[in-house]
């Protein structure tokens, strides 16, 4: 089964995903990172109103072999988590770069969005 690496996005080597409209982006995992985890069964995301700064653990996610970190690929402030995710883990299998996603970032530095990897850098690191 080959990996889903959608053409809009911005991807974190350590496997998040960023889509970023306006000053707002959205986080979740990839497609790979939820194949390498397999069945996820618990997500604890950031409280609202936190502020991250990039590269900065900032969530968990465990599944039947191991618990994750996830890291913020960009800096901000959470504005919004999924609920959905905490209720349905399993949304992160199934639809990690829908109904999956994480949380929203209100972007300090839009910027750092343009420093993460192209989807073809990130598709040649996973091996893709």
């Amino acid at each position: 089964m080959s990996t889903q690496v959608p053409a809009d996005l911005k991807y974190a080597k350590s496997h998040e995903w960023l889509r970023v409209a306006g000053d707002v982006a959205t986080v979740g995992i990839t497609d790979h990172a939820q194949h390498e985890l397999t069945d996820v069964v618990f997500v604890e995301l950031p409280a609202v109103g936190r502020k991250v700064k990039a590269g900065e653990a900032c969530a968990v996610v465990e599944s039947v072999k191991t618990a994750s970190d996830i890291y913020a690929p960009a800096s901000g402030e959470v504005i919004e988590v999924n609920k959905a995710v905490t209720d349905d883990p399993g949304l992160v299998n199934g639809e990690p770069y829908g109904k999956g996603w994480f949380f929203k970032l209100k972007l300090s530095d839009a910027a750092e969005a343009g420093a993460l990897l192209t989807p073809e850098a990130y598709t040649a690191q996973i091996g893709g």
